[in-house]
């Protein structure tokens, strides 16, 4: 069967990921979800005292760079791969609505990009990968026979946030997720280096009264046109 690449784009809590694993484990392909890769920088910058509420240390991170490790391990019993930074599984801590408020502002840094790109480039060279981010469509995979954009409105994304960590056990607010998706938006769409721009050749679906069955079958169908053309 023809195996290709799936490049899913689009901003803050659209479901991206899970799109993506849905069609990874579909067709038997590799997920790589590159904003834990991100969110893993992010926390790392935290845990080294580069970043908070009242600081940023672009040059201290830069310089620190070579030090940050990143891999996937899969997790049979999640179903999916978890990120690890420096041999230590940080799934959980980079979900964080801490960690959320700083990503997008790490996520500047081309130093940053450069050194993530390179490897999301090297793990999609054999295909068979489906890939979500900001950029995967546009600098990753600015070839692949699959680009999917994925919108809803602000409101709506936060509330799936919102619910997402309350369920986790979470003490947040609505308003203050809100304002973090809002402003998640605007850093990503403003950075000079690989703003969230929309690909010329890619389908923008709106999930905003989309179910997740809803979802994946539109796009699975797309899926499938390419494969069997």
């Amino acid at each position: 069967m023809k195996k290709i690449t799936i490049a899913i784009d689009g901003f803050s809590s659209t479901g991206k990921s899970t799109l993506a694993k849905q069609l990874a484990k579909h067709l038997g392909y590799v997920y790589v979800d590159t904003g834990a890769m991100y969110r893993a920088v992010a926390l790392f910058a935290m845990q080294k005292g580069y970043i908070s509420s009242s600081n940023f240390d672009k040059k201290a991170l830069i310089n620190d760079i070579p030090n940050i490790k990143l891999h996937f391990e899969f997790n049979a019993d999640l179903g999916f791969a978890e990120m690890y930074l420096n041999d230590s599984n940080v799934e959980k801590e980079i979900r964080t609505i801490e960690v959320s408020s700083f990503v997008s502002k790490v996520a500047e840094v081309s130093d940053v990009r450069a050194k993530l790109v390179e490897q999301q480039k090297e793990m999609g060279k054999n295909k068979a990968i489906v890939m979500d981010g900001r950029d995967i469509g546009t600098v990753v995979f600015p070839d692949a026979e699959l680009k999917i954009f994925m919108t809803a409105s602000a409101e709506t994304r936060a509330q799936r946030r919102f619910d997402e960590l309350e369920a986790k056990g979470d003490n947040v607010s609505y308003e203050d997720v809100l304002k973090n998706v809002q402003e998640r938006d605007y850093i990503d769409t403003h950075r000079d280096d690989s703003p969230l721009v929309i690909a010329e050749d890619a389908i923008e679906i709106d999930n905003s009264y989309l179910s997740r069955e809803e979802q994946f079958a539109a796009v699975l169908e797309l899926v499938d046109e390419i494969i069997n053309k």
